[in-house]
């Protein structure tokens, strides 16, 4: 395994870990508390065994040493000596070449092979494989990247639009974006005139980190499209990279931010693409098992499974939290990313006795000078026992508020006694999010994600139809609180079409109507559609990808318009919550309830179906340096066509109607009332108080 040049080995430094180059090699450090030794093996551009390098040094669980002669572009891999026990949660095995879980860059994919797996499959779990994994393993890449020096937009919360997309969903389709399904495309100057004439601010990325195809998947002939499967927390997903090059995701990054546009990125440390104990051994688990999982005390041959994908990232232990905290700094610091949403947080703040605020993670996060100051989103749940934490979480965490996502869906539905629920969500949710000092922009509220049906298929489809995810459509939500007017499908009716179109704007209209900050699904601004399908992580095709050349271009004004209505009216994006309570400025509460007959709601009013009248205030404690303006009145009818009376006002002033969704592009005929106003059947209108001259 000696190549021409000879290579020296010396002691080197604990840090940083991973790979780094030095003027004269390069640094190798790798943590394993229960390893006996850790080696690096170099690899030649063929793929070919080079050298292997028993790593010399140990300061604690750190391995490393130094290696001249190398530099950025050297292949590598990891194998790790130890022990073979399982029940006592160690499954070292030397014969399995190992991504470094500090790796920049990774070449590819592993190929599926029995001699993946630390255990021979065909003699059973127990048993010990002496099969060699290199053959079928990708390997890693040496690499050097300057930090990101570009301005960022810092976007501030309360002028928040989330946007979340697919890299390869978003430019697969689209008419100009090359090279298409790659980190390149999402520069293109159209995708881009698209997503900022739009108005959102934010693009938040489905994972990009490395992640691995799900071997159920690939004898399927299918691919894990969303890729939470992440083998790789620091290198790129090598599929997207066109030029090869990992400093195509910076160039992009960097692109999004000249566009005004932050990025946040869907990140996956709950959990890795190694599986349970009948899975292969790629990384983690071949190099110190104990350490990087929760294990099942009982029996440490099992795996502790809060998410549903066969481990549990063990985020309490101090080496594998530094991993998760460098891996952040990295993408924020050197790619350049603005924040992320994390997958399963909930599993990131669990304990030996369960989910804990006080937890490691959480107190690093918050001291962190760096991670403190960027967006950061939790999934606020996952399957484990008391998963579903919504509103738990510290600052400055915001959360994915699926009550939102359901109370608006289910109101827009028709189920009777939703009114006061859609009050909630309305004004930010505080049942949830009103406690210790946090904001009103804390609900991410969203009607759509990648997780479920598209926004289209919402009004289309009453069940799931995932029959080409294999799974016998067993998979994916079965509460969809969707509606199909009566046809499952497309239709050709003209009235059950203009039906569905107006309930999206309803739906759209009460998402960038409320208190919090919206995040809305990518292509749902063109109606476009998975055919039924509300579990589209399996489907790397025109199914997951955006229908561009379909777009629906009137719900793309129609978008637009909402959008650029929140952006223009502080009162939608406050800071601070709305309780009804009276303003020291001028004795008015800063929100009415409204009954449609001009009468304040009492409590049986809650319980009877008609229109949601809502009159808008700025927050009683809003601060004097703020935005300010007069108010807001929002009507939401489900019902047939009504009057409404409206609030009284001064004479300088008069109501002007702004948003009516039974309209096409949701505008009106800018026109002022006074009194009283008709609210068409299945609508949603805005208006604004303004002064009577205009």
């Amino acid at each position: 395994m000696k190549s021409a040049v000879e290579l020296i080995l010396s002691a080197g430094r604990p840090g940083p870990l991973g790979a780094t180059v030095t003027p004269t090699g390069v640094n190798f450090a790798v943590f394993s508390d229960h390893a006996t030794a850790i080696l690096v093996c170099l690899f030649d551009a063929q793929g070919a065994e080079t050298h292997r390098f028993a790593l010399p040094e140990r300061d604690g669980g750190i391995w490393f040493g130094h290696i001249s002669g190398i530099g950025a572009g050297q292949l590598y891999g990891l194998r790790a000596e130890g022990p073979y026990a399982p029940a006592e949660g160690h499954r070292f095995n030397a014969n399995k070449l190992l991504i470094d879980p500090y790796a920049r860059q990774i070449t590819g994919h592993p190929v599926w092979n029995d001699a993946l797996y630390g255990y021979d499959p065909a003699l059973g779990p127990d048993s010990f494989s002496d099969a060699d994994s290199a053959p079928y393993m990708p390997r890693c890449v040496v690499c050097s990247l300057a930090p990101a020096t570009e301005p960022r937009p810092a976007t501030p919360w309360e002028r928040t639009v989330v946007y979340e997309g697919h890299v390869k969903g978003l430019t697969a389709s689209h008419p100009s974006a090359q090279p298409p399904g790659s980190y390149a495309a999402l520069t293109d100057p159209a995708l881009l005139e698209h997503i900022t004439g739009l108005g959102v601010t934010a693009l938040e990325l489905l994972p990009i980190h490395a992640f691995l195809d799900d071997r159920f998947l690939t004898d399927l002939g299918l691919s894990n499209y969303w890729g939470y499967q992440s083998i790789g927390f620091f290198a790129p997903e090598p599929r997207y990279l066109s030029s090869g090059r990992i400093e195509e995701v910076q160039s992009a990054i960097a692109g999004l931010h000249e566009a005004g546009l932050e990025v946040l990125l869907d990140v996956v440390y709950n959990h890795t693409g190694e599986g349970n104990e009948l899975g292969p051994t790629l990384s983690f688990r071949g190099l110190d098992n104990a350490s990087y999982y929760r294990l099942l005390p009982q029996d440490r041959s099992k795996y502790i499974n809060d998410t549903g994908t066969g481990n549990t990232v063990n985020a309490e232990h101090p080496m594998v939290l530094r991993l998760i905290l460098d891996s952040l700094r990295y993408w924020v610091e050197v790619m350049g990313a603005d924040g992320f949403r994390f997958d399963l947080c909930a599993t990131l703040g669990r304990r030996a006795k369960g989910f804990d605020l006080s937890a490691p993670f959480f107190a690093a996060i918050r001291q962190d000078p760096v991670l403190s100051g960027v967006k950061l989103i939790a999934e606020p749940w996952d399957i484990g026992p008391g998963g579903y934490q919504l509103g738990a979480f510290p600052t400055p965490f915001h959360e994915w508020n699926d009550k939102f996502r359901d109370g608006a869906r289910r109101y827009w539905r028709g189920d009777r006694g939703r009114i006061a629920d859609l009050a909630d969500r309305l004004s930010g949710s505080a049942t949830q999010f009103d406690h210790s000092a946090r904001p009103a922009t804390a609900s991410i509220n969203l009607i759509t994600a990648h997780d479920g049906f598209t926004l289209r298929d919402l009004t289309e489809y009453l069940e799931r139809h995932n029959e080409a995810n294999g799974e016998g459509n067993r998979d994916g939500h079965g509460a969809n609180y969707s509606d199909n007017f009566g046809v499952e499908g497309p239709s050709d009716d003209p009235e059950i079409e203009a039906a569905r179109a107006q309930r999206r704007r309803n739906l759209l209209a009460t998402l960038f109507l409320s208190q919090g900050t919206p995040m809305l699904l990518a292509g749902d601004e063109i109606a476009n559609t998975q055919g039924g399908n509300n579990n589209a992580y399996a489907q790397d095709n025109e199914t997951g990808w955006i229908d561009w050349a379909g777009a629906d271009d009137a719900l793309y004004r129609f978008t637009q318009r909402l959008i650029a209505f929140r952006q223009h009216h502080p009162i939608l994006r406050q800071r601070r919550f709305l309780h009804s309570r009276e303003r020291p400025a001028d004795g008015l509460p800063d929100l009415f309830w409204w009954r449609a007959d001009g009468d304040m709601m009492e409590d049986g009013d809650w319980r009877r179906e008609g229109p949601l009248c809502a009159e808008l205030r700025m927050a009683s404690d809003t601060p004097f340096y703020a935005e300010t303006e007069v108010a807001i009145y929002l009507i939401f009818n489900r019902g047939k066509a009504c009057e409404v009376v409206l609030p009284p006002t001064p004479e300088t002033r008069a109501w002007r109607l702004a948003i009516d969704t039974s309209l096409a592009d949701g505008g009106s005929a800018d026109r002022t009332c006074r009194g009283r106003t008709a609210v068409p059947a299945a609508s949603v209108l805005a208006l604004v108080l303004e002064r009577a001259d205009g």
